[in-house]
């Protein structure tokens, strides 16, 4: 029960900057983990960036040193700034919440959000 509504999006030049955004609402209390996956068209949706609510990141290696992700635990958001976009960042990017299944299980159920497009052309 945790809904996700992503912003940002658009479509920017190579070398320009985008941040996204995600405002998570429903069972917020209960989130251990957001992040952002992107998927282009004809392939598989990965991993771009996560972090835990107690601030641990991981980045895809494509992205390290270019983007940046960030969480605000009390207004239950968490952005990706992109910077010096390249084209094959051109994706449709996902945001991701994960919660326990119930109080002390190491399961989570993952609750993405419709997802936003960032394109990157001259």
């Amino acid at each position: 029960q945790v809904q996700l509504v992503e912003s940002g999006g658009g479509s920017v030049r190579p070398g320009g900057s985008l941040r996204l955004s995600c405002a998570a609402s429903g069972s917020i209390g209960r989130i251990n983990k957001m992040g952002w996956y992107r998927q282009a068209p004809g392939k598989q949706r990965d991993l771009v960036a996560a972090i835990t609510s107690g601030g641990s990141t991981n980045y895809a290696d494509s992205v390290k040193g270019r983007f940046t992700i960030s969480r605000d635990n009390i207004k239950n958001t968490v952005s990706l700034q992109m910077n010096s976009l390249k084209p094959e960042d051109t994706a449709l990017y996902y945001c991701n919440a994960g919660v326990p299944l119930f109080s002390g299980s190491k399961s989570t159920y993952d609750y993405w959000g419709q997802g936003t497009q960032v394109t990157v052309s001259s």
